[in-house]
């Protein structure tokens, strides 16, 4: 068993998962972020389905989208807890998943159509 398949899912994902009704699905070792936007609120998670031979399946926002070819960069799952704290009980929600959270308690958790 890998340091990774050690760490996840924790008490915290396993919770919010289960009060979503959805099932526990460990992250990838990399997740996208946009670094430019971190501090920014709203914070948007969407979980894609994970393309043959790709490691990233996590595209995580701060505040407002931007389309450019370069607004998300590649981050090893174990930074984002450094990175963007906020998210780290989102991290284990399934491919599909979406989230909207805030610094003021704002939650908002959906499956994508």
């Amino acid at each position: 068993m890998s340091e990774h398949e050690r760490v996840y899912p924790n008490a915290a994902q396993r919770a919010t998962c289960e009060k979503y009704g959805m099932a526990v699905f460990p992250p990838e070792e990399m997740v996208a972020i946009d670094i430019e936007s971190l501090g920014k609120t709203p914070v948007y998670g969407t979980r894609m389905e994970l393309p043959e031979g790709g490691d990233v399946s996590w595209f995580i926002h701060c505040g407002e989208y931007s389309a450019a070819t370069d607004f998300y960069q590649p981050i090893h799952v174990h930074h984002v807890s450094e990175m963007l704290p906020l998210v780290i009980k989102y991290i284990c929600l399934p491919t599909f998943a979406k989230f909207i959270i805030d610094t003021q308690g704002y939650e908002d958790v959906w499956m994508a159509e």
